[in-house]
C-alpha cells in the first residue's frame, strides 16, 4: 500500500499549488451564472400548484353582479368628486359610506420626515366584524387613494366601497375583513400596519383607535380607470415584499388560479405584459424579479404587510381588453373566501422562489447554489492568500562554486511516520512564517466602520443634495486609496504579508456575508457578488509604484458607483439616478429597508476600497 502522506507534504512548498486557486474561483463564478441562466428551462423549473387543500381556490360560485354594478358607477362618480376636495372633506366623505354600510370606521393620521421633505397623509378603514368570527382573525383589503405612478384609484376605491357594502350582506364570514384606504400607495399602508402592530415610528404616527384580530392575508387593488371607466385585458400581480420578501406562493397560486380559471382574466408579472413562454421571456421575467428582489423596495400597497409575516399581493388592470370592473369583482370575492376557509396560517408552500411567468417557477432549492458558488469564490481565494501570507520568502540564489565542499551537500530532512511508512520530507516544507495579523485586522475593521459615514450621510441630507452626495462619494472611492497610498507605507511600513492578510480577511468577510445573505434575499447576494468578482483577481504589485497605482485607478473605476455615474450617464440621466436614490431613502426611512444600503455600504463598498488599497500600497512595498 503506497501512503500519500508524504507526497502530500512535499507538495506544501509547491509554487505552482497558488496558482490553483484563480482558476477555482474563476470556475465557481462561470458555473455559478451558467447555473441561473438554465433555470429557466424545463428540466429545472416546475409548474405551479396549491399546496393548501383548504383554499379551494375557484370552487365556489361568485354572486357579485347585477345590481351591485349601478352602485359600483354611482359610488365611482362620488370618488371622482372628491379628488379636488380638501383632504378632510375626502376622508368625511368616505367615512359616511362605510357607516352607510353598517361598518366600524376609523382614520390614522401619519407623518414622515424624508431628507427635508415631509409626507404626511389620513388612512380611512372599516371593519366588518365576521358573524361567524371570534375577532381574532382578519383579511385586508386595501385600495390607496393614490396608486405607486402616482395617478388616482378612481375605480379601485369605487370597487372597495361597493364590495365593503356587498360583504356586509353575507353571514358565510369566519373572520373579520378590514377595508383600508390609505392616502398614497408607500407611507399609508406601513404607517397603519405599522401602528395595527404597535410599532409605529414616532408620535407623527397616530395609533389606531379600531383593531381587529391577526392578520391573515392582504389583497391590494390597482384599477386606476377614470370616472367614466376603462376596460381592461389582463391583471399584473405585484409580489414582492421589502426586502426582498415574498408573500407564500400559495397565495399568489391562488390568484393566478381564479383569475384565469374562474374568470378568465389572463394573469401577467414583472411588466412582461407579451409573454409568450419561450426561453427569452422566462429568463427577462426571472432576472426582473430578481432586480426588484435585489432593490428591496416597496412595489405596492402590499409590500408592506409581508415584513409582519402578513401574505400580500396587488392585482393591477393593465391593457386594454373586454374585462370590466364586474369581473375584477367577482375575483376578488372569490380570493377573499378562498382566505376565509383558511383554519391557519399559509405554510405548507414556498416562502423562496423565482416566478419564470405566472404559471411556473423555481424553488429555492434548485437556484440557491448559483449565488453559493459565486460567494464560495471568495473563500477559495481568501484560503489561497491565508497560505501564502504563511510561507517563507524564497531563498537567495547561491553563486556557482566548484569547491569540493560544497559537493554531496543534501538539504535538510525530516522523517515522516505515518502507520507504517516512514518518509524523508525537506524540512522546508513544515516552515512557517508567523503572521503579524494587528494591522491587517484593524485596517479592515476600521473600512468597515468607515462604511457607516455614506451609510448616515445618504439617510440625513436633503433630497436635492442626494445626488451630487453619491457622485463626490464615487470620486472619493478611488481616491482615498490613491492619496493615502505612501503615507500609509511610510507610517505603518507594511509588508507584503500584512498585503496578503488584508485582502484575505477582506474576502473572507465578503464570501461569509454573501453566503449568509443568499438564505434572506438570493437575488441581492448574487448581483453584489458578481459586481464584486474582480477583487478575487486582485494581487499586490510589489516595488512597481506606477503599475500598482494604474492597476487601482482601474479597479476603482470599474467599481458600481462610479461606473454607474460615468458610464451610465448618457443612458440613465441625473433626475432618473436622483429618483433611485430617493426611492432607496424613502424605503429606508419609511418601509425600515435595510438590507440594500448595508450590504452596499458595509459590505460592498469596504471590500472595493480595500482591494484598491492594497494595490495601491503594494507599489512602495518591497517584494519578499
Amino acid at each position: 500500500m503506497v501512503s500519500l502522506g508524504p507526497a502530500v507534504l512535499g507538495l506544501r512548498r509547491d509554487a505552482r499549488i497558488l496558482k490553483l486557486p484563480p482558476y477555482l474561483s474563476a470556475l465557481c463564478i462561470l458555473v455559478g451564472v451558467v447555473w441561473l441562466l438554465l433555470l429557466p428551462l424545463n428540466d429545472y423549473s416546475r409548474q405551479t400548484y396549491v399546496s393548501e387543500n383548504a383554499l379551494l381556490p375557484g370552487q365556489v360560485h361568485t354572486y357579485f353582479g347585477g345590481s351591485e354594478h349601478n352602485v359600483f358607477r354611482a359610488y365611482r362618480h362620488e370618488v371622482h368628486s372628491l379628488v379636488d376636495k380638501p383632504n378632510e372633506e375626502r376622508v368625511t366623505k368616505l367615512q359616511e359610506i362605510f357607516r352607510s354600510a353598517g361598518l366600524k370606521v376609523a382614520t390614522q393620521k401619519y407623518g414622515y420626515e424624508i431628507g427635508g421633505r415631509s409626507i404626511k397623509g389620513e388612512n380611512v378603514y372599516a371593519v366588518l366584524q365576521g358573524p361567524r368570527a371570534d375577532a381574532t382573525e382578519a383579511i385586508v383589503l386595501v385600495a390607496a387613494w393614490r396608486n405607486m405612478n402616482g395617478e388616482i384609484n378612481h375605480s379601485g376605491v369605487a370597487l372597495m366601497l361597493t364590495l365593503a357594502r356587498y360583504f356586509k350582506r353575507w353571514s358565510l364570514w369566519s373572520k373579520d375583513i378590514i377595508f383600508l384606504i390609505p392616502q398614497d400607495s408607500t407611507a399609508g399602508p406601513q404607517a397603519w400596519v405599522d401602528a395595527y402592530h404597535d410599532a409605529q415610528a414616532g408620535p407623527a404616527v397616530e395609533p389606531l383607535s379600531l383593531k381587529s384580530g391577526a392578520l391573515q392575508g392582504a389583497i391590494a387593488v390597482d384599477y386606476p380607470a377614470g370616472p367614466w371607466g376603462h376596460r381592461f385585458e389582463k391583471l399584473h400581480i405585484h409580489y414582492d415584499g421589502i426586502d426582498g420578501q415574498l408573500p407564500n406562493l400559495d397565495l399568489f397560486n391562488t390568484a393566478v388560479s381564479i383569475a384565469s380559471g374562474q374568470t378568465g382574466i389572463g394573469c401577467t408579472i414583472q411588466r412582461m405584459y407579451k409573454h409568450d413562454d419561450s426561453y427569452k421571456d422566462r429568463l427577462q421575467t426571472m432576472l426582473r424579479g430578481m432586480v426588484n428582489q435585489g432593490l428591496g423596495h416597496a412595489t405596492g400597497p402590499h409590500s408592506s404587510f409581508i415584513p409582519y409575516h402578513i401574505d400580500a399581493i396587488t392585482l393591477q388592470t393593465v391593457g386594454s381588453g373586454w374585462h370590466d370592473e364586474m369581473t375584477l369583482g367577482k375575483t376578488v370575492e372569490s380570493l377573499t373566501r378562498s382566505l376565509n376557509n383558511l383554519l391557519e396560517h399559509l405554510h405548507q408552500s414556498f416562502f423562496f422562489y423565482l416566478l419564470m411567468q405566472a404559471n411556473r417557477f423555481v424553488s429555492i432549492g434548485t437556484y440557491l447554489p448559483s449565488a453559493m458558488l459565486v460567494a464560495a469564490n471568495f473563500s477559495i481565494t481568501a484560503i489561497a492568500l491565508w497560505v501564502q501570507s504563511g510561507r517563507p520568502p524564497k531563498p537567495a540564489a547561491k553563486p556557482f562554486s566548484t569547491d569540493s565542499k560544497d559537493e554531496g551537500v543534501e538539504p535538510e530532512m525530516t522523517l515522516v511516520k505515518e502507520g507504517d511508512m516512514t518518509a524523508l520530507v525537506p524540512a522546508s516544507a513544515f516552515e512557517i512564517v508567523e503572521r503579524k495579523l494587528f494591522l491587517p485586522v484593524a485596517f479592515v475593521c476600521a473600512t468597515h466602520f468607515l462604511g457607516l459615514i455614506p451609510l448616515y450621510l445618504f439617510n440625513r441630507v436633503s433630497e436635492s443634495a442626494l445626488y451630487p452626495t453619491f457622485f463626490l462619494t464615487a470620486l472619493l472611492t478611488p481616491a482615498l486609496p490613491l492619496l493615502g497610498a505612501y503615507p500609509f507605507v511610510t507610517s505603518l511600513r507594511p509588508t507584503l504579508q500584512h498585503l496578503h492578510l488584508i485582502q484575505c480577511f477582506s474576502l473572507l468577510l465578503l464570501g461569509l456575508f454573501l453566503s449568509a445573505l443568499a438564505t434572506l434575499n438570493f437575488s441581492l447576494a448574487f448581483l453584489v457578488g458578481l459586481a464584486a468578482a474582480p477583487l478575487s483577481f486582485v494581487r499586490p504589485v510589489p516595488g512597481k509604484p506606477r503599475i500598482a497605482l494604474a492597476a487601482a485607478l482601474v479597479l476603482s473605476l470599474v467599481g458600481p458607483g462610479l461606473l454607474l455615474c460615468v458610464v451610465g450617464r448618457p443612458w440613465l440621466p441625473s433626475e432618473a439616478l436622483g429618483g433611485l436614490l430617493k426611492g432607496a431613502v424613502e424605503a429606508w426611512a419609511v418601509n425600515h429597508a435595510w438590507t440594500l444600503q448595508v450590504v452596499v455600504w458595509l459590505v460592498w463598498w469596504p471590500a472595493w476600497v480595500e482591494g484598491a488599497a492594497v494595490l495601491a500600497v503594494s507599489g512602495f512595498v518591497e517584494a519578499d
